[in-house]
């Protein structure tokens, strides 16, 4: 036993350090906001004529999203900045947080979009460079190429009852926010907090994030977008506002958007012959065998029913595919469903010249902006701060930044698996490493320790976004 515990026989402790400072790495993220000219556009987006604030809101609010990509949860935890003041200077008091935030009403959330988009050109080009072109998005054991994935989920942040649009839905008592994230950078483009009684298949709020969306894309890449959600995109309203978009000269838009299964699909699934059945391939790209799933295209049979176009008051380059499979064990089935034992699950696209296979494979990985909600929870989305629904709703936008500063970081200055690690890895293998501030020659130098694991990882970073210009 007593050599189990001899490590610790010589050790003491006591308050004596100097020039060490703790989330070092997280100054990565902030001189990245500095150098991509992010904090000067968001500092001209936020001022108010005769009004000269002791911290700049630019400053306050990217210190926020540096704050949220560290880990914080709530406004205090900002003070994770503020008292490392020999690295990161003058940070704002809580109580001028909570005034910033207040101060962003709907004229600044535009500015601040605008500010954005900006922004995500000039990043947008130095991952090009870097990568040779934005990444593509993944289906399967292929890729999309070029073409920029959209993906639009919302979700529900439980929250206490005496905040401003925390009411009860369908998964509890919070908020229910609609966001939209790229799944070829994995940023958040767009987050829009919603009182928790919105509606999931909100026609006018799909609209709205889909164009704020296409806005924060820049111009080069918007001639070639996919946009995916799930079956609460699935409104005519919504629909018609896709169509419309993608008859738009030097563009060239598809969706892929779920389906319910309703008695006139149910009705056309019965007069499906066996071999109209064709292959679903898997994750790895092989196919399936029949007997465990399959895929068959229904619009035929619904627009030529015998009752006539069953799909009349819907656009007419509209597709609607069906997938079925053998269902797992508790699965709620529809009484169709019980009575042939497989389960069905339909989607729509307006994509035309692809099989099948490639399409049901190209819907069936939307799943991954749950990926996106998961990190967006973990970077500042999972807790409102505050009572004020104006205050938690700037702190969703300044979440946002947090998340595409995060992905900037990996895309920008890490390889191997840290340029494809989750939030909480490159916070404790980067953001929240300690190091030694010395000075001399009338200059600031961050040391890091030799023995940390990922110290030449982290240099890598400094050096990246210290060469950046503000001006460039």
């Amino acid at each position: 036993m007593s050599d189990l515990t001899s490590w610790s026989r010589d050790l003491t402790a006591e308050v004596d350090g100097h020039g060490i400072v703790n989330h070092a790495g997280s100054a990565v993220l902030r001189l990245m906001s500095d150098g991509l000219g992010l904090t000067g556009r968001l500092s001209g987006a936020l001022q108010r004529r005769g009004f000269t604030p002791g911290h700049d809101r630019g400053r306050v609010l990217t210190d926020t999203a540096v704050m949220m990509a560290d880990g914080g949860r709530v406004l205090s935890d900002l003070a994770t900045l503020r008292d490392q003041g020999e690295l990161y200077g003058p940070v704002a008091s809580d109580p001028t947080l909570r005034r910033a935030l207040a101060e962003i009403g709907p004229e600044q959330r535009d500015r601040i979009a605008a500010a954005r988009a900006q922004v995500r050109r000039q990043a947008w080009a130095l991952i090009a460079a870097r990568h040779g072109g934005i990444p593509a998005s993944k289906v399967a054991d292929r890729d999309l190429g070029k073409q920029i994935v959209i993906r639009l989920d919302a979700t529900v942040i439980p929250s206490h009852s005496d905040k401003e649009g925390a009411c009860a839905n369908f998964k509890g008592f919070g908020h229910h926010p609609l966001a939209s994230f790229c799944d070829n950078t994995g940023e958040a483009l767009v987050v829009v907090l919603r009182p928790g009684s919105a509606g999931s298949n909100t026609a006018i709020d799909h609209i709205t994030v889909f164009d704020a969306s296409m806005a924060q894309i820049p111009w080069p890449y918007r001639r070639n977008v996919l946009v995916t959600t799930d079956g609460a995109g699935a409104t005519h309203d919504f629909l018609n506002h896709l169509h419309a978009v993608a008859e738009r000269r030097g563009r060239h838009l598809e969706y892929s958007i779920g389906w319910e299964l309703g008695e006139r699909e149910q009705n056309a699934i019965k007069l499906l012959p066996a071999d109209a059945w064709q292959h679903v391939i898997d994750a790895d790209g092989k196919a399936r065998d029949l007997d465990d799933a399959g895929v068959v295209e229904l619009t035929g049979l619904l627009r030529r029913s015998a009752d006539g176009d069953r799909l009349a008051l819907w656009p007419a380059a509209m597709r609607v595919i069906c997938r079925r499979e053998r269902p797992c064990s508790g699965a709620q089935l529809s009484l169709l469903e019980e009575a042939d034992g497989w389960r069905y699950s339909l989607f729509i696209t307006n994509t035309i010249g692809r099989q099948l296979d490639f399409l049901e494979c190209r819907h069936r990985v939307h799943a991954r902006v749950e990926d996106g909600i998961r990190r967006g929870k973990s970077t500042g989305l999972g807790h409102m701060p505050s009572t004020s629904m104006q205050v938690n709703t700037a702190w969703c936008v300044a979440a946002a930044i947090a998340i595409d500063l995060l992905c900037w970081l990996r895309l920008l200055c890490l390889t191997g698996p840290l340029a494809h690690a989750e939030p909480k890895t490159l916070r404790y293998r980067l953001l929240h490493t300690a190091v030694r501030l010395t000075r001399g020659q009338r200059k600031r130098k961050i040391k890091i320790p030799q023995t940390w694991p990922w110290a030449d990882d982290l240099l890598a970073c400094f050096a990246f976004v210290l060469a950046l210009d503000p001006a460039g």
